[in-house]
């Protein structure tokens, strides 16, 4: 396992969780060296103890330890591309968020380069990073994971899911979806309520602990849907579940229907296929295409 001395670290991109990953190992005394296309953005950084190259090849030569949180999957190839010669016989640990396939794209370039590869998901916002309930997620070399974990701890609890460096992407968008189909659900109820005169906060303060508590059914529906069994007793039926008086107390209200309009959908094509006693979970096969 490597030490805080042991190794040189490089970090190409400094946006906001590019900067928060590198200070992070500033802070806990790797020698990090660092760069980004507007050099400025690692002012901060450098007052601290980091290093600033002046090119991505120089920050390159730097590191045998080579973190990438660039803008995307195209941000990723022009920068590394270039430098596939200088990158052979080091490890690359590549945090931008990208698809599976993108990243095994990545992960097969890297092999073809002869540089060990990691791909990385991160499940936290960069104020999050080194603090209670930061993740990040990884898929890849085994022997990278291992070799660089207390390092990855320091940004928050890491994960490794397998070889495929496609999984950790897939969880990280995976999980993200489930976030953002959240916040539309809150914000359209938000404005279900908004001309009633309730402000956002308001309804903040009501929705933050009824939607917590209903996280606590994920699991419940996880076993339905794993064991195939949409029948079984316990469930509210799809039938029960009709959004009707939802749409139409939101047009009511003057507000779009879409975000609601598109669950009431996958109901209905359920309901339509003659299942409308088995329970909610079965909306799984509308969403699977089935």
């Amino acid at each position: 396992m490597t030490t805080n001395h042991d190794i040189q670290v490089s970090v190409l991109g400094l946006g906001a969780m590019g900067s928060t990953l590198a200070a992070a190992l500033v802070r806990a005394g790797y020698a990090t060296t660092v760069w980004n296309r507007s050099a400025h953005k690692a002012s901060d950084l450098v007052a601290h103890g980091a290093t600033l190259a002046g090119t991505a090849g120089d920050a390159v030569r730097a590191g045998q330890l080579v973190i990438v949180c660039l803008l995307d999957h195209a941000s990723v190839h022009d920068v590394l591309d270039p430098l596939a010669d200088e990158l052979a016989g080091r490890t690359l640990i590549n945090v931008t968020t990208m698809s599976p396939a993108q990243a095994r794209e990545v992960a097969a370039w890297a092999a073809d380069a002869g540089v060990g590869y990691l791909s990385g998901g991160i499940m936290a916002v960069p104020a999050m990073i080194g603090r209670p309930g930061s993740a990040i997620l990884y898929s890849g070399s085994a022997a990278v994971f291992d070799q660089h974990k207390p390092l990855l701890e320091l940004w928050g609890t890491s994960t490794y899911f397998g070889a495929d460096p496609g999984l950790a992407p897939l969880y990280d968008l995976a999980l993200l979806a489930g976030m953002y189909v959240m916040f539309a659900g809150f914000m359209h109820g938000a404005a279900m309520v908004a001309p009633a005169g309730v402000t956002a906060g308001e309804f903040a303060a009501m929705a933050a602990p009824w939607l917590a508590a209903m996280t606590g059914g994920f699991q419940g529906f996880a076993t339905v849907i794993d064991g195939g069994d949409y029948t079984v007793d316990g469930q509210q039926s799809l039938e029960f579940s009709d959004l009707g008086d939802i749409l139409t107390a939101s047009s009511d209200q003057g507000i779009s229907t879409e975000v609601v309009a598109m669950v009431q959908r996958l109901i209905h094509r359920q309901v339509d296929a003659g299942h409308g006693k088995d329970g909610f979970a079965r909306i799984m096969e509308s969403i699977k295409g089935s």
